[in-house]
């Protein structure tokens, strides 16, 4: 009889027995961590001299209750806040604008305006926490906020830390937060990195995300591959502007997904450091620190059930192993209740708990990179990594992502993968337990957190307050001025930064830009 043929996630066909012949070079097995090309970590003690950031990302309804949240999570030793926006402040509507109906706070933390962030940050020092905002069309926007708030504090703006997502190429291919169109939106990416290596030179200018790649139904392979691509992309826009390589290229982080499949994962983030190091040199990097990849995870939404919930505890364990095997340098664990609501502060907590177990209980932590050298684990990693080059020259040979993107390549090849996953599910060639094996009828008891529907009505309110008591003429003024430098090349920061600072709304910024740019459809 023949043997049943066993393929990750990705397709990669599993041996039953791995041996020292699949094995890579015996000089790839000497390479040392904090040395290019990474594959064992982007630090040489890693979590021996410093564990990883602890990240909860919250924020739901408004301001005030966000930073509720924000005081109860670094109560419980969070290390860093990461911040979730509701969808009209991801695409650049004001809350009073009619296309925020019945989305205002759903989804993330309504702002609208340098008052909503002056709520949301009280009582937090800016200049001691790591921010992470996950925001990527108007992401020029909120930073300028964070920053004009900073600047309130009387903090040092060289020693703010975090990271703001700002990748418009994966909203284009997978998740859909785009507004304006995509050359534009590389000129205000550029833009960014350009004012912060002067202005906020320890802040991470772009996480590039394969995070929603994967949540969208991509495979492992294609998740770096696509990512590594975009990553590319900014990389030559940014040269394209005449900026160093070895300056913004130190700013640059990723942000990735962890799923169940446990030792495709860590293969995963080992063949992405390695991936990177390389192209990064070919595209002239020299400082070695412009050719680690540093990455943030999040726990695999896609993969939480609604049914049998709590067994979603168990899963986002394997992902957080995952992760930290894998050398991840920040991290957030889901709650086990998300796919029914918003996590609630219990489910938030248990999430935490998960990523300190890890941290202090099990033991990976001890040493680097542990499972270097398994047999399987080294074998997948070169598979990975020739899978995914394969994919990128595939995109190299389009004229890289933009083109591969406007194309529709790229979400066609996202959409075959989530197409074959749900057929596999659906044929019950891949078990997810609770849904097509092992069930029980259920009576879900689960405690959900909604999100009130008033919340817009006090967001129309403040924004009325705040625009009777500006200086109008200003504003206008301001607004004018940016819609003439998005004409040129002068960098649009300094503008921005002045017009969130004299109280010109999130929606009046982006408008103004639609304006000039038009919209994206």
């Amino acid at each position: 009889m023949e043997e049943k043929k066993i393929v990750t996630d990705s397709n990669i066909e599993v041996k039953p027995l791995y041996t020292a012949h699949d094995l890579p070079s015996p000089e790839e097995l000497n390479e040392k961590s904090g040395e290019f090309p990474y594959t064992r970590g982007v630090q040489k003690d890693m979590y021996r001299g410093r564990l990883w950031t602890m990240r909860q990302y919250a924020g739901f309804s408004t301001a005030e209750e966000s930073n509720k949240r924000y005081h109860y999570l670094l109560s419980q030793g969070v290390m860093g806040l990461s911040v979730a926006f509701d969808l009209p402040t991801q695409i650049g509507y004001d809350s009073d604008h009619p296309l925020s109906e019945g989305e205002v706070g759903k989804v993330g933390v309504a702002i609208d305006s340098i008052d909503d962030i002056g709520t949301l940050f009280d009582g937090i020092k800016l200049e001691e926490v790591s921010t992470s905002m996950t925001i990527n069309a108007t992401a020029f926007v909120l930073l300028s906020m964070y920053v004009a708030q900073a600047k309130k504090q009387g903090a040092d703006l060289k020693k703010i830390s975090g990271t703001i997502q700002n990748d418009i190429l994966k909203e284009y291919a997978a998740r859909g937060t785009y507004r304006f169109p995509p050359k534009p939106s590389m000129r205000i990416i550029t833009d960014i990195f350009e004012w912060c290596s002067n202005e906020l030179p320890k802040w991470n200018t772009i996480s590039i995300s394969g995070y929603h790649i994967r949540e969208a139904g991509s495979t492992a392979v294609q998740e770096i591959a696509f990512t590594l691509s975009n990553g590319k992309s900014y990389v030559k826009a940014a040269l394209e502007k005449g900026l160093d390589i070895n300056v913004f290229g130190k700013r640059l982080s990723f942000f990735f997904n962890a799923h169940n499949n446990l030792l495709e994962e860590v293969a995963k983030f080992r063949a992405a450091r390695r991936m990177w190091a390389q192209m990064m040199k070919e595209l002239g990097a020299t400082d070695p620190k412009a050719m680690a990849l540093r990455f943030h995870t999040q726990t695999g939404g896609s993969t939480l059930t609604a049914q049998q919930p709590q067994n979603n505890i168990s899963r986002v364990t394997i992902q957080t192993l995952a992760a930290v095997l894998g050398g991840t340098q920040s991290l957030h664990t889901n709650g086990f209740d998300e796919a029914l609501s918003l996590p609630t502060e219990s489910a938030a907590r248990i999430a935490l708990r998960t990523q300190q177990i890890v941290a202090f209980e099990s033991g990976v932590t001890e040493t680097v990179d542990p499972l270097a050298g398994s047999y399987y684990v080294e074998a997948l990693t070169q598979e990975i990594e020739d899978k995914a080059t394969e994919l990128i020259a595939k995109i190299d040979a389009m004229g890289g992502s933009v083109t591969a993107i406007e194309e529709g390549f790229i979400q066609d090849e996202i959409a075959r993968s989530a197409y074959e996953y749900q057929r596999n599910i659906e044929d019950d060639q891949k078990i997810i337990v609770g849904v097509n094996k092992f069930q029980v009828e259920e009576h879900n008891d689960t405690p959900i957190l909604k999100v009130d529907d008033n919340i817009r009505e006090g967001q129309v309110q403040k924004l009325q307050t705040l625009r009777n008591n500006r200086n109008q003429a200003e504003c206008d003024s301001l607004i004018t001025e940016l819609k003439n430098k998005a004409t040129g090349t002068e960098n649009l920061m300094p503008t921005v930064l002045a017009a969130v600072e004299k109280k010109c709304t999130l929606g009046e910024i982006a408008g103004a830009l639609v304006e000039v740019y038009g919209e994206y459809k």
